[in-house]
């Protein structure tokens, strides 16, 4: 099984639907082991997002990120980065397609309402960033079967 990370952005919370994105992911049939509210400082949103650093668009981003509350999510499943990739959409909102996450209830690019990791690496990195090894609950799903 892989594990990925997400994390839905202030935007989610400030619009008062982070269970309906939540709702998706579980509907998929993805396994949720770890799950935390945090304010992130302003470390913690650079080293997340190192990679943007020196792009048009990193100092809005983390500003953002900064307004408010987050939701780290880490989740489980066969090929779990390439379906919440799928389930996600393009990050461009303007291509995301009406029945993806974003497609759905983003409104502009720059204020994306979710992050997902891209790859193998990435998940590994920013599910160490946000949780500890024994905050990752392996729990057995009854109903794993019927996925």
């Amino acid at each position: 099984m892989e594990k990925t990370f997400t994390m839905l952005k202030p935007g989610v919370l400030q619009r008062r639907i982070a269970g309906e994105v939540i709702h998706r992911f579980e509907r998929k049939g993805l396994k949720l082991i770890a799950l935390k509210l945090l304010q992130m400082d302003k470390a913690m949103v650079e080293t997340h997002y190192a990679e943007h650093k020196g792009k048009d668009f990193y100092g809005k981003l983390v500003e953002y990120t900064l307004s408010g509350p987050v939701v780290a999510m880490v989740w489980e499943g066969e090929e779990a980065i390439t379906m919440v990739r799928r389930l996600v959409g393009p990050t461009d909102i303007d291509v995301s397609l009406p029945g993806t996450i974003r497609g759905d209830y983003a409104y502009r690019t720059r204020l994306n309402i979710v992050h997902a990791s891209d790859s193998p690496a990435s998940a590994e990195r920013e599910i160490a960033l946000f949780f500890k090894p024994e905050e990752l609950i392996d729990w057995k799903d009854g109903n794993g079967h019927w996925f």
